[in-house]
């Protein structure tokens, strides 16, 4: 009971922490895939256990670059600010860095319209020059049907007026809510009381399992930020060492940045890793790189500072988190009390 208890505690405070945000990213990609007929042969010749003939591509990429360039944004900034949730299922975005997400999705979606409209403006021109450079490519592959290569070629240029559809930059956010059991008043009366109560019993059964993987989501999102202190740590350590400049300030500049990211990806209160952070922050990050390059004894203690950062956050991802995630569902219930 105690158990099921501490479980709900962490569900209802990562529903207070934070929301769950889905972006998605869509655009005509101008692929088609290859039929046997195509190449001439006969459907029954190809084995799908044996020959896969992929796709074609329509059109150069060059003439995808800008869109796909704003979409590896969108996929790169989401793993930097926010915890993928159920598998990547959403995305989990802590309240303080909510403003910041939606404001930066915000500036990408203006960068995918705009990426967007350029396409659309130069689609014909591309089109009719894709589709001379694939008469000269069929006519030297001596295929036993070129005319009907070319023919389902230009038939899987999308009409211009269609092409809008293709593209879609859809942002949306929502709250980890767990599924409510069926009331008898949901279900119409000719359902009978057998269904209202599998879906009562399919309802309960997934509010346990989403409570339970709630836990070991927030144990991973811990493990997940120390995990990156300690490669941040050998990444600086290995710069410094291989570096002609030795210490450059672009590299104490990633720390302060990651120790202000932490903080806002803190959500579950992860003190330990905080205190470590800032000792080092008040230690190490006073100084510039040119302080450090003048200095050998101040370098050896920026290098020392570093390891010993590393050597802790790697030791502290091993560790067992169900103390810190207790805890965190504990102060959950301590908030809302002071908010209620």
């Amino acid at each position: 009971m105690e158990n099921h208890q501490n479980t709900n505690e962490v569900f209802d405070a990562l529903a207070r922490e934070g929301v769950l945000i889905n972006v998605s990213v869509r655009y005509w990609r101008g692929h088609k895939k290859l039929r046997p007929e195509e190449i001439g042969l006969e459907s029954d010749q190809v084995s799908d256990r044996l020959i896969s003939l992929g796709h074609k591509r329509l059109l150069p990429k060059e003439c995808f670059e800008r869109l796909a360039l704003v979409e590896s944004r969108v996929h790169a900034f989401l793993e930097q600010t926010t915890f993928p949730f159920l598998g990547g299922l959403a995305h989990f975005v802590p309240n303080v860095k909510l403003e910041e997400v939606t404001t930066q999705l915000n500036q990408f979606e203006a960068e995918f319209l705009s990426a967007k409209q350029v396409f659309l403006n130069s689609y014909q021109e591309w089109r009719e020059s894709a589709l001379a450079e694939w008469k000269s490519m069929v006519a030297h592959l001596k295929l036993a049907n070129p005319a009907d290569v070319l023919a389902a070629i230009e038939a899987a240029f999308p009409a211009e007026y269609r092409l809008d559809r293709f593209f879609a930059f859809q942002t949306h956010l929502f709250q980890v809510v767990a599924p409510e059991q069926t009331s008898a008043s949901a279900i119409s009366l000719a359902d009978q009381q057998a269904v209202i109560e599998a879906r009562s019993k399919a309802a309960r059964e997934a509010q346990e399992r989403l409570r339970q993987e709630t836990e070991t989501f927030v144990g991973e999102c811990i493990t997940a930020l120390r995990t990156q202190t300690a490669q941040l740590c050998h990444e600086m350590l290995e710069s410094i060492a291989t570096s002609q400049t030795g210490v450059h300030q672009k590299t104490l500049n990633r720390l302060v940045r990651f120790i202000d990211q932490f903080k806002g990806l803190n959500f579950a209160g992860d003190a330990d890793m905080d205190r470590q952070l800032e000792q080092v922050r008040q230690e190490l990050l006073s100084r510039t790189a040119e302080e450090y390059r003048n200095n050998e004894t101040w370098k050896q203690q920026l290098v020392s500072g570093l390891t010993a950062l590393g050597d802790r956050a790697r030791q502290m991802a091993q560790e067992d988190k169900a103390a810190l995630v207790q805890r965190f569902g504990e102060l959950g219930r301590r908030k809302f009390a002071l908010a209620a």
